[in-house]
């Protein structure tokens, strides 16, 4: 039962991870761009969203899920990051 728990924490925060690539592959950089900060608060607010959005379906103990939206915050800041340093070279090129 355990592993079946873990194996579904894992699946639903795969499933996160997908969705979140596809939100920031979804972005058009387009003029008048927003400032860098502005467009890391927007980054980070959506990451505080999925990251909420994510523990409210996640199952079993306390410490499991605890590991897993661990793990999940970092592939989604690993994400960010990367999204956010192609919008830095997009500011740069304007």
């Amino acid at each position: 039962m355990q592993m079946a728990l873990i194996q579904t924490n894992k699946d639903l925060i795969s499933k996160g991870i997908k969705e979140f690539n596809i939100l920031l592959n979804q972005q058009v950089f387009s003029d008048p761009a927003i400032s860098e900060e502005a467009m890391v608060t927007v980054v980070n607010d959506w990451v505080s969203f999925y990251i909420n959005y994510y523990k409210k379906q996640l199952s079993g103990e306390q410490q499991e899920q605890d590991k897993v939206l661990q793990e999940f915050r970092q592939e989604l800041d690993t994400l960010s990051a990367s999204f956010l340093e192609k919008y830095r070279n997009f500011l740069k090129s304007s």
